[in-house]
C-alpha cells in the first residue's frame, strides 16, 4: 500500500537534510538512489538493479546507473557534472533495452540538482529542481508511490497504444480457441490487474514482475499462473493458503465479483507472453476509463480496427451532456452554500442520493465522466469544509459518493463488463485525487460496491428492474445511431412493439424507442431528467410530427438543446464525423431554457437563453410540421414530375437513342429530353419514349418498341404490389403522368446539404421531368424568387427530411408548410423578380457550367454570389423591413408566421 503524502513530504525533508552537501557520485551514489526510493515507500532491492549491463548504440557494452525495468532509468553524476551530456549517455541505452524494459521516466542527478523526463510525452522535460525544492516537487514522483492518475489525458496516445495491444492479445487468444465469454472475462481482469499495478491499487510493479520472473519464457506456465493468480485476487488475505509464494500472497484482494467466476486455463507461447509484457510495459495510470473501453471494444472489430479512435465519445462532447443536464446546476448550489457548514453538508449528503442511469452504457464512458465529475465536486466541498484539517481526518468516512449511485443497460456482455471495471478504476483515481488532497492513501479494497450494469435489451428489458424510478435523479446516454431504413427485422419490431398505436413510425430511426421509453420511466418519477445525444434526424422533416407529438403528448418539455454539431472524436487515428444534437427533457414546465448553438458543425457552442424550446431546438411554440395536401398560402400547386415504372425499359442515354432510332426509324418522334435530379444539376442529356395513347396500329408497325412495351408489361405483371401489376393493362402509359403544357418550375428532391442553395430552374414543356423532381406549372420569377431564397432555404434545412447527406426537399413536409410573405406590396414583388432574374442572368454567363458547378460553394462564380445576396435581400424585405441577423432568428421568425398561418385555418 502507497505511504500518504504526508508520510512522503516527512520523509523527503530528512532526505534533503542527509543529502544536500553531498557530491560524490562514485562514493554514494547507491546509497543516495536507495534513500530517494525510500522517501516514496518503496524498496528499491526488490524493483531496480545498479550498474544493469547494455548493449549502448554505438555496439559497445554500457552500464545503467540504476534500471526500474518498464519504469526508471536514473544517470548518476557528480555535484556540477553537466546533465545534458548525462542525458545523451541515459539515451544512448535504449537501443541496448527490450521493448517492456524501456523507462517511462528518465532521472538525471548530480546531487545538487534533480532533472526529470517523460519518455511517454516524447521525452519532455517534466521538471529541473535543486534537491531543497524536493518537498516541493513530490508530485512529480507521483508514479513512484502509485499517485499518478489525476492527470489523465484522454487525447494520449497511449490509449490506443494500449488498445492496440490488448488486441493483439485477443487475437491471438481467438486464433488458439480461447474465445467467446471466457475470452471476454480473462481480458477484462487483464485489464484490471494492468491498471492497477500503475495505479497503486497493486504494488509497482506486482503484476509485471510476476509476469516476468515468475514464468517460463516460452509461455508454457503463463496461463496457469494466471489462473492460480485470480483465484488469489478473489480470496481474502485470512483465507488464502499459507504457504503461497510470495509473488502471489502481495496481491491486494480484490472482491467485486470481478474475479469469481472459474474460467477454462487458456494457453499462452512466448510470442503472447511477450505481447503481455508489451502491454504492461505501457503508463496505464495515464490511461483514460472512459474512453478506454470503447477503444478495446474497437480493436475486436477488424474493420472499426482499421479506423480505430472514430468509434468512442470525446470526454468534451460528454460534458456538453451533462453539464446542462446536472452539474452545472450542482456547481451553483455548491457556490450558494459555501461560507455555511450545515448547507455544505446537507449538499453533501445530497450528492450521495443522486442516482445514474444510462440505458444505451457501451463501455461506460457517459458513466464514468458522470462519476468522476460528482466525485471532483464532492471533493470541492470536502476541502470547503475541512479546509487546513485535512491531515487529522478519517478520509473513508468523509466520501459519501460511490459507483452504486451509477446504472447501465448495455445488450453486448463484453462492453458492459469493461462499464463496470471503468467505473471502480475511476472510482480508484478519484481516491488517488482525494489521496492527494488529504495527505493520506485512501483506496477502497476490497471492493464493497458496485455500479449496476445489466447485460440487457434496453428496449425490451423493464427499466423498472434495473433501477426504481421512485430513487432516480438522471437517464443520459448516447443511444444508438441507425437510420429507420437501416434497421434489422428484430430492430423494426422492437420500434413498433414501443409506438404501437401510433401512425406512420416507419420512418422513426432507432433512437427515438428510447426517448418513448425513457417518456414512460419519468412518468413514474416527474423530477426525473433525461438527456439523450442523438442524430439530428430526429430534429428535422416527418420525424418530428410523429416522435414529438408523441413525446409532447405525455407531458415533455425541452429544457435545454445542442443544436447541430459533428459529434467529434479525440483521437489520433480518424475522426467521427455525424452531425449531432443533445436533448435534455423533463416533464412539466421548466425554467431557465438553454439553447447551445453552432457558428459552424465544428464549431464552439453559445449559449442562447429561451422563453420554450421548441422540437426543432428553436425558442418557438411546440408547433409541429406534419404532411398536408394543400399549401398553407394562396400559393401554386407543387406534384412529383413523371413516374414510369418502366424498369428503365423507357429511359435512354443520347447514344442508346440513337442506336435505337437507326434501327426504328420511326420511333425518333416519340422521344423526349428526359430530366431527372441528377440530370438536370449535372446537365446530363438523358430520354424517355413516351407512347401515350399511340393508337395499336402504329405501335405495332415498330416492333422495337413493342419489344420495349412488352417487356414493361411484364416486369409489372411480375411485380409484388397489386397497384403496379393492374399498371400493366396500359404499359404505354406512366404510373404518375404531369406533363405540363407551359414553362414550368424545377425543384429537385434531393440535393448536397453542402450547396447554399437547392438549384432550381425553368425547363420548358416539351421537356419531361422525372419524379425525383417536384414540378410547378405557370411559376413566375417570383415563385423562383421566394423558393431561390435563403429565407425558403433555412425552412428547408429544419423541416425537411434527409437522405444520406442531402436534402429531402417534399410537397407535404416543406413547401406546403412554406410560410410565404403576406400581402407583399406590387414594388417588393418587381424587387423580387428583379433580383431573380439577375440570378438567372448570372447563371447564363457560364454556359458550360452546370448547376452543380455553379452552386459548389467552393465554385460558384463571385457574380452569381452576389445575385443571390441581391436576391435574399429582397425576399427578407417582403417579410420585414429590418434585418435577420442569423439563421435562427430567421427561423424563429418563420415558425410564428407558420403559427399565425395554420390558426387562420383552423
Amino acid at each position: 500500500m502507497p505511504l500518504s503524502w504526508n508520510e512522503i513530504r516527512n520523509r523527503s525533508y530528512a532526505f534533503v537534510n542527509e543529502w544536500k552537501d553531498e557530491f560524490s557520485e562514485s562514493a554514494e551514489a547507491k546509497s543516495f538512489l536507495d534513500a530517494f526510493f525510500d522517501v516514496f515507500g518503496v524498496s528499491r532491492r526488490r524493483v531496480a538493479s545498479f550498474e544493469h549491463r547494455v548493449k549502448r548504440i554505438d555496439g559497445n557494452d554500457g552500464y545503467i546507473d540504476l534500471l526500474w525495468k518498464g519504469m526508471l532509468l536514473v544517470e548518476q553524476k557528480s555535484r556540477g557534472k553537466n546533465l545534458d551530456r548525462a542525458h545523451s549517455q541515459a539515451a544512448g541505452y535504449f537501443a541496448g533495452l527490450k521493448d517492456a524494459e524501456l523507462p517511462k521516466y528518465t532521472i538525471v542527478c548530480d546531487f545538487a540538482r534533480f532533472r526529470v523526463y517523460d519518455m511517454d510525452s516524447h521525452g519532455d522535460i517534466v521538471a529541473e529542481f535543486s534537491i531543497e525544492d524536493l518537498p516541493e516537487n513530490l508530485s512529480i514522483f507521483g508514479f513512484m508511490a502509485g499517485y499518478e492518475s489525476t492527470e489523465v489525458k484522454p487525447e494520449d496516445p497511449v490509449n490506443v497504444e494500449a488498445a492496440e495491444k490488448m488486441g493483439e492479445l485477443h487475437d491471438r487468444l481467438q486464433e488458439i480457441g480461447y474465445e467467446g465469454h471466457e475470452l471476454r472475462v480473462f481480458l477484462v481482469r487483464l485489464l484490471f490487474c494492468l491498471f492497477a499495478e500503475d495505479t497503486g491499487i497493486f504494488e509497482r510493479n506486482l503484476f509485471f514482475d510476476f509476469v516476468n520472473l515468475h514464468t517460463r519464457e516460452d509461455g508454457s506456465d503463463l496461463a496457469a499462473e494466471l489462473t492460480h493468480l485470480f483465484q488469489v485476487l478473489n480470496k481474502p488475505r485470512d483465507k488464502r493458503l499459507r504457504n503461497l509464494p510470495d509473488q502471489l500472497s502481495s496481491f491486494e484482494y480484490v472482491n467485486g465479483d470481478l474475479f469469481t467466476e472459474q474460467l477454462s486455463v487458456a494457453s499462452f507461447d512466448s510470442g503472447m507472453r511477450t505481447m503481455l509484457l508489451e502491454a504492461s510495459h505501457l503508463n496505464w495510470a495515464k490511461i483514460s476509463p472512459a474512453i478506454f473501453g470503447s477503444l478495446f471494444q474497437s480493436v475486436l472489430d477488424p474493420q472499426a480496427r482499421r479506423n480505430l479512435g472514430a468509434h468512442y465519445t470525446s470526454e468534451t462532447n460528454i460534458l456538453k451532456l451533462i453539464q446542462p443536464l446536472f452539474l452545472d446546476r450542482l456547481y451553483a448550489e455548491f457556490g450558494t452554500t459555501k461560507g455555511n457548514k450545515a448547507a455544505l453538508k446537507r449538499f453533501h449528503e445530497k450528492l450521495a442520493t443522486l442516482k445514474f442511469l444510462d440505458p444505451a452504457c457501451g463501455c461506460g464512458n457517459f458513466l464514468v465522466i458522470a462519476y468522476r465529475e460528482l466525485r471532483r465536486l464532492e471533493l470541492a466541498v470536502l476541502k470547503e469544509l475541512h479546509d487546513g484539517a485535512q491531515s487529522q481526518l478519517d478520509i473513508e468516512h468523509l466520501l459519501l459518493v460511490n459507483v452504486d449511485q451509477f446504472y447501465g443497460i448495455e445488450i453486448e456482455e463484453f462492453p458492459a463488463k469493461i462499464a463496470q471495471v471503468a467505473l471502480w478504476l475511476t472510482d480508484h483515481q478519484m481516491n488517488l485525487a482525494v489521496s492527494e488532497e488529504f495527505g493520506q492513501y485512501f483506496s477502497r479494497l476490497p471492493l464493497k460496491t458496485s455500479p449496476t450494469i445489466v447485460n440487457s435489451n434496453a428496449l425490451t428489458v423493464d427499466w423498472e428492474s434495473v433501477v426504481d424510478p421512485s430513487e432516480l435523479s438522471f437517464i443520459l446516454g448516447n443511444p444508438p445511431f441507425i437510420g429507420a431504413k437501416h434497421l434489422d427485422d428484430q430492430q423494426r419490431k422492437e420500434r413498433n412493439d414501443i409506438f404501437s398505436g401510433t401512425a406512420k413510425t416507419g420512418v422513426l430511426d432507432y433512437v427515438a424507442c428510447w426517448y418513448a421509453k425513457a417518456i414512460v420511466y419519468m412518468q413514474k418519477n416527474k423530477i426525473v431528467k433525461t438527456a439523450f445525444v442523438s442524430t439530428n434526424s430526429i430534429t428535422q422533416g416527418e420525424q418530428v410530427g410523429i416522435l414529438w407529438t408523441y413525446l409532447l403528448n405525455r407531458g415533455a418539455q425541452i429544457t435545454f438543446a445542442h443544436r447541430t454539431f459533428e459529434w467529434g472524436s479525440e483521437a489520433t487515428k480518424g475522426r467521427a464525423a455525424v452531425h449531432c444534437v443533445i436533448v435534455g427533457f423533463t416533464l412539466g414546465e421548466a425554467r431557465n431554457k438553454r439553447i447551445f448553438e453552432y457558428a459552424s458543425v465544428r464549431g464552439e457552442p453559445i449559449e442562447v437563453r429561451a422563453k420554450n424550446i421548441n422540437p426543432y431546438l428553436l425558442d418557438a411554440t411546440n408547433v409541429v410540421v406534419t404532411s398536408r395536401r394543400k399549401p398553407i398560402c394562396d400559393v401554386p400547386t407543387i406534384g412529383i414530375g413523371n413516374k414510369p415504372i418502366d424498369n428503365q425499359n423507357y429511359l435512354f442515354s443520347t447514344t442508346e437513342r440513337d442506336a435505337f432510332i437507326k434501327e426504328e426509324p420511326s420511333s425518333g418522334q416519340y422521344f423526349h429530353r428526359w430530366l431527372g435530379a441528377s440530370e438536370f444539376i449535372n446537365n446530363i442529356d438523358r430520354w424517355c419514349l413516351w407512347l401515350g395513347d399511340l393508337p395499336p396500329s402504329e405501335l405495332r408497325k415498330m416492333p422495337k418498341v413493342m419489344e420495349r412495351v412488352r417487356a414493361v408489361q411484364e416486369f409489372r405483371s411480375a411485380s409484388k404490389s397489386i397497384p403496379t401489376q393492374k399498371l400493366a393493362d396500359t404499359p404505354t402509359r406512366f404510373h404518375v403522368e404531369n406533363m405540363p403544357s407551359e414553362t414550368y418550375l424545377l425543384i429537385p428532391r434531393h440535393s448536397s446539404i453542402s450547396r447554399n442553395y437547392i438549384p432550381i430552374g425553368f425547363v420548358e414543356p416539351d421537356i419531361f421531368s422525372g419524379d425525383a423532381n417536384l414540378i410547378m406549372p405557370g411559376a413566375g420569377l417570383y415563385e423562383f424568387g421566394i423558393l431561390s431564397s435563403m429565407m425558403h432555404m433555412v425552412w428547408v434545412r429544419y423541416v425537411c427530411g434527409r437522405l444520406k447527406s442531402d436534402y429531402r426537399y417534399s410537397a407535404g413536409i416543406v413547401y406546403n408548410n412554406y410560410p410565404w410573405p403576406r400581402e407583399v406590396p406590387t414594388e417588393k414583388v418587381k424587387s423580387v423578380e428583379a433580383a431573380s432574374q439577375q440570378v438567372l442572368d448570372a447563371r447564363a454567363m457560364f454556359p458550360d457550367s452546370t448547376l452543380a458547378d455553379l452552386y459548389d460553394p467552393a465554385s460558384t462564380p463571385a457574380s452569381l454570389v452576389k445575385a443571390h445576396r441581391d436576391l435574399d435581400r429582397a425576399v427578407d424585405r417582403c417579410y420585414r423591413t429590418h434585418k435577420f441577423s442569423n439563421e435562427r432568428i430567421r427561423m424563429e421568425y418563420l415558425f410564428q408566421e407558420f403559427e399565425s398561418q395554420i390558426s387562420k385555418m383552423l
